[in-house]
């Protein structure tokens, strides 16, 4: 990210598509059209892992990190691969927000059909390959997916203890008994693979770079955990014991409990944190750069005993810090990271992004408040290698923070930085010509903000489990007109 560039963030399942939900298919290639047309360098994703309804369809809470969404496998492009009949397809159903359980209900039957039809097919000499490259992973996320289908949906450590605790002999039987439930998974993450590899050098053919994101954490349920017991901090019936969560603040008085199990880092360190490794490199097979989520957990992280209610309980301890990143670029080429710094970081920690040259996130919104003049989100103190952001998947639309959040002295303050009044239907494109004439290398626009929109439009709102991750734009809203728009700032302001 050393040159002069700029993008869109736009999660996948806010494309367009007939399906429920956004993914693979005609959508994806034509917002990469509209990017090039818009003279942009880069397409930014949420995590692109499983959903699931438990977790409120939270790509940030995933059975698997390794596993790719089968709901963001397109239907057109199995037709046009051969593995469904054009007929199969179903007519579209109406709806302007992602619905994931009709998505998935959806697919369910289209892929009952597509199974037969790839196993008749001449993909089996590629799919063989596919799965002795991704076995690392895919076999324990395949028997896992499969285990949860047979225990009705049951989390892991409730499942019979051979089970629970992987014994040999009862994971053998599985794999006999059960050996066509099994390759049904892995050809599911197979077409996913495939699909998104066909995307992405699409991309590659537009000059579009993409960036992804690598959540710190992983759920409890999920593959991961019940394949590594030994890296998470869990008891003897394998629930966790201590679990993440963030301390208590002005914004949370009682604290954040996420419920995420911690790392048990030593025991990461003892096996030259060969699962992070391999998490790493396989992101990065995906993605040309990579958003590391929650940065300062790799450095200190909160705590909590896993019978608290609230975070209040929780206390500070220290993550493996610089040694991590040492052990992790000893087997990786380069660090095509962006460190998620917001919040409050430590020292050692700024001093590891400075010394591996990681670029920080910087949204613009943060500035507005009395440090204005010393604060580093303001464009006045940003630096070169900082990402700036308009705004993320976690904060308010910059028309809904304009309407709701502002309050009158912090209009007051942004009408003087401004140098003019703006007003609910200006905020956004002055902010962002704002954003692309700053000294900052990289600038990311959620495509809410491109288009104007207000809170409604809002990806998620933190502590809440209902209402997010379902916003969707149309193709109308896609016009040359905004394309130009685009392309115009990005011109003069040298980020072509």
């Amino acid at each position: 990210m050393h040159f002069r560039g700029s993008g869109i963030l736009n999660h996948v399942t806010s494309l367009p598509s007939p399906y429920g939900t956004g993914d693979l298919g005609p959508a994806a290639y034509r917002f990469i059209d509209f990017l090039a047309e818009a003279r942009q360098t880069y397409w930014q994703v949420l995590p692109l892992n499983p959903v699931h309804g438990i977790f409120g369809f939270s790509p940030y809470s995933s059975s698997s990190t390794f596993a790719g969404n089968s709901l963001l496998i397109s239907p057109e492009r199995l037709a046009a691969e051969g593995f469904l009949q054009n007929r199969d397809l179903p007519d579209s159903f109406p709806g302007d927000q992602a619905d994931f359980p009709q998505a998935k209900h959806l697919r369910d039957k289209l892929i009952s059909r597509v199974f037969p039809a790839f196993r008749r097919g001449e993909n089996r000499l590629l799919f063989d390959r596919f799965c002795r490259d991704q076995a690392h992973w895919l076999d324990d996320y395949a028997l896992f997916r499969v285990l949860k289908q047979n225990h009705a949906g049951k989390p892991w450590h409730h499942w019979p203890q051979a089970l629970r605790d992987r014994h040999p002999d009862a994971l053998e039987k599985i794999r006999h008994s059960l050996h066509q439930e099994l390759e049904e998974f892995k050809i599911l993450q197979y077409l996913f693979f495939t699909q998104w590899s066909t995307l992405k050098h699409y991309a590659g053919t537009k000059q579009i770079r993409l960036i992804g994101d690598l959540p710190l954490y992983v759920a409890h349920d999920s593959a991961d955990v019940w394949a590594h017991p030994e890296l998470f901090y869990l008891g003897e019936d394998r629930k966790a014991s201590l679990v993440s969560g963030s301390p208590a603040g002005i914004l949370n008085p009682q604290g954040q409990r996420w419920g995420h199990p911690l790392y048990r880092w030593d025991a990461n360190r003892d096996q030259d944190y060969n699962w992070w490794t391999a998490r790493l490199k396989h992101n990065l097979s995906l993605y040309d750069w990579l958003r590391l989520d929650h940065f300062q957990g790799f450095f200190r992280y909160w705590s909590i005993p896993a019978f608290a209610k609230t975070a209040l309980a929780g206390h500070w301890m220290p993550g493996p810090g610089r040694e991590f990143f040492q052990s992790v670029s000893r087997h990786l080429t380069h660090l095509p990271f962006i460190a998620e710094d917001l919040g409050e970081i430590t020292p050692d920690t700024r001093e590891t992004i400075h010394a591996y040259g990681l670029p920080g996130m910087r949204p613009l919104t943060f500035a507005f408040n009395e440090s204005l003049a010393t604060t580093p989100f303001a464009c006045h103190n940003l630096e070169r290698n900082n990402v700036v952001y308009t705004g993320t998947h976690d904060l308010n639309t910059l028309r809904g923070w304009f309407e709701t959040e502002l309050s009158r002295k912090q209009k007051t303050l942004l009408f003087r930085y401004l140098g003019r009044k703006v007003t609910a239907e200006t905020v956004a494109p002055v902010m962002i010509q704002m954003a692309m004439m700053t000294v900052a290398d990289t600038v990311i626009l959620p495509l809410q903000d491109v288009l104007g929109l207000g809170a409604e439009a809002r990806m998620n709102r933190p502590g809440t489990h209902k209402g997010n991750w379902i916003w969707r734009h149309s193709d109308e809203s896609l016009t040359p007109q905004l394309a130009a728009r685009l392309a115009g700032w990005t011109e003069l302001y040298g980020r072509g």
